[in-house]
């Protein structure tokens, strides 16, 4: 499975979810599970490639103002919401994690106090495969690394969170008082 591939295969599952992350991912295994266990392998793969690319020290913080904290699996579950926004928003997050204030629901979370987390968006792979050969995903032979973030920051710092992340912090950190 190619990298077009895999964004197409969440595209197709995004297009009949009505924009729920759990019903994307829902379909998503229904999907996968219908293509050959290979192609799924493929998948996985991909997955861990995606989720590499955007272990960012900033898109955990953007993750941690929009959520109102974000632990390591947090963190996890937020890049699995982030997957079922589509390949668009997910390059534009990795690229610029203050873009996601654009993100209509992320404005309105600002006011609801919603999260966005979807966990289930990354056991795709490994419950399609199941589904489709009622056996566990294989191992993978060449694992992914994972970057250092060795450029962490204090999430709850609020100065350092509007300088890194001016918009998500005008949206979700107290402005200051004048």
């Amino acid at each position: 499975m190619r990298t077009d591939e895999f964004w197409q295969l969440i595209d197709e599952a995004r297009a009949g979810a009505g924009g729920e992350p759990e019903a994307v991912a829902a379909r998503a295994v229904a999907l996968l599970a219908e293509c050959d266990p290979e192609e799924i392998v493929g998948y996985a793969h991909h997955q861990r490639r995606v989720l590499a690319a955007s272990y960012k020290v900033d898109l955990w913080g953007a993750a941690y103002l929009i959520n109102g904290g974000a632990s390591d699996d947090g963190f996890e579950y937020f890049r699995g919401w982030l997957m079922t926004q589509g390949r668009a928003v997910f390059a534009r997050a990795v690229g610029d994690p203050d873009a996601l204030a654009e993100l209509p629901q992320v404005r309105a979370a600002a006011l609801s106090g919603e999260e966005f987390e979807c966990e289930q968006m990354l056991a795709v792979p490994w419950d399609a495969y199941r589904k489709a050969t009622a056996s566990d995903l294989p191992a993978e032979r060449d694992p992914v690394p994972v970057p250092d973030l060795n450029d962490f920051w204090d999430f709850d710092d609020e100065e350092e969170a509007r300088r890194r992340l001016p918009r998500l912090a005008a949206l979700f950190v107290e402005p200051p008082a004048e």
